[in-house]
């Protein structure tokens, strides 16, 4: 299985095991292992003792994010802004307005709290859309049909205008057969099945007769 790497990282989690393997379990000198592996010093001491301390899974990339934030907007602060949000649907400028502070913050609160849009949001209640998903490809698969009429040969009117469009559909209908019980022309229906996995997100589609 492959994790995502942070983008300046310059080991792999594969490749970090590799060196911290030649250290710890093999003995390399940390010189030796960081010139194999093309890193400095520190980062090859880094991951040696990141997999002395944790073993294989300590070769994971952690979150940059400091363990303290201490000018972090204060809860009491965060639930009025939700508040205003979810009851009044008011924007960051609106909100920072009341509350008497900056629509920057106001913004990056409503981010973290992923109501930043309001397609986020239900428009009845207000509340967050909390969306399900199955765990595996294949365990729900959602099927829709929809009925459409067909386009004639060369083109609709709504295309090309009333008079090409009845001119396309009357060759087509001659060229199909279609014609309904008072003669007039027809191009007939298809089907569209739609297909979609509920994990992947994954849809097909296709047009059948009936």
């Amino acid at each position: 299985m492959s994790h995502a790497t942070h983008a300046n990282a310059a080991l792999t989690p594969r490749a970090r095991l590799r060196l911290a393997r030649l250290v710890v379990d093999q003995g390399w000198p940390l010189a030796r292992a960081a010139e194999r592996y093309d890193v400095s010093w520190r980062t090859a001491k880094k991951w040696a003792d990141r997999y002395r301390d944790e073993g294989p899974a300590g070769m994971l990339d952690r979150s940059s994010a400091p363990h303290r934030q201490p000018n972090r907007t204060p809860a009491p602060v965060v639930r009025k802004i939700v508040h205003l949000r979810w009851k009044q649907r008011l924007g960051p400028v609106e909100i920072g307005d009341r509350l008497g502070m900056p629509a920057s913050t106001v913004h990056a609160v409503l981010v973290r709290c992923r109501i930043n849009r309001l397609t986020h949001l239900d428009r009845a209640t207000g509340e967050p859309i909390r969306r399900y998903e199955h765990d595996h490809p294949g365990d729900l698969i959602h099927v829709d049909v929809k009925k459409l009429g067909k386009i004639p040969d060369g083109g609709g009117w709504r295309y090309l205008g009333r008079q090409q469009g009845d001119k396309n559909r009357s060759s087509t209908a001659a060229r199909t057969g279609g014609r309904n019980k008072y003669g007039h022309a027809l191009v007939g229906t298809c089907y569209l099945h739609t297909v979609i996995d509920d994990h992947s997100r994954v849809a097909y589609v296709e047009a059948r007769e009936d």
